[in-house]
């Protein structure tokens, strides 16, 4: 509950300019040359890459989305738009790698975006629910 709380007393230095400053760093990994790329201290698969990424993606946009009170039909539907936001953007990430030397559309990679996609939203709503339930609860 009281992290919750504080996400949402510090939405702009915990939850808008974090989305803001992953998504930034999500476009530039994606727009540098293949045989350029930085070498991770771990090194995993391409389809496990994307699936994190869109993960962490989903997880922050859900909570932004939930917490922001400016367009009220995004902060009540934020599992639907997290996915339709996610998912165009995905798409729209594997065609722009086209034109980037070095990288190529890939609809696996697509498929493991929607993945983490899906996962990540599940992953948000459950804490977003969990704690507004708690919350509910504890106010009668």
């Amino acid at each position: 509950m009281q992290i919750y709380n504080f996400l949402k007393k510090h939405k702009l230095g915990l939850v808008y300019i974090p989305l803001i400053v992953y998504w930034i760093i999500l476009f530039t990994a994606t727009s540098l040359p293949g045989r350029s790329l930085p070498k991770l201290f771990i090194t995993f698969g391409d389809k496990l890459k994307h699936f994190a990424a869109y993960l962490i993606l989903a997880i922050l946009l859900s909570i932004t989305l939930r917490l922001q009170n400016k367009y009220p039909r995004l902060k009540d539907e934020y599992v639907k738009y997290t996915v339709v936001i996610s998912s165009i953007y995905g798409i729209f990430d594997e065609i722009h790698q086209i034109f980037i030397p070095g990288r190529s559309f890939d609809l696996l990679d697509y498929v493991a975006d929607l993945a983490g996609i899906a996962l990540g939203t599940i992953v948000a709503s459950r804490f977003i629910i969990n704690k507004e339930r708690v919350a509910s609860i504890k106010k009668y």
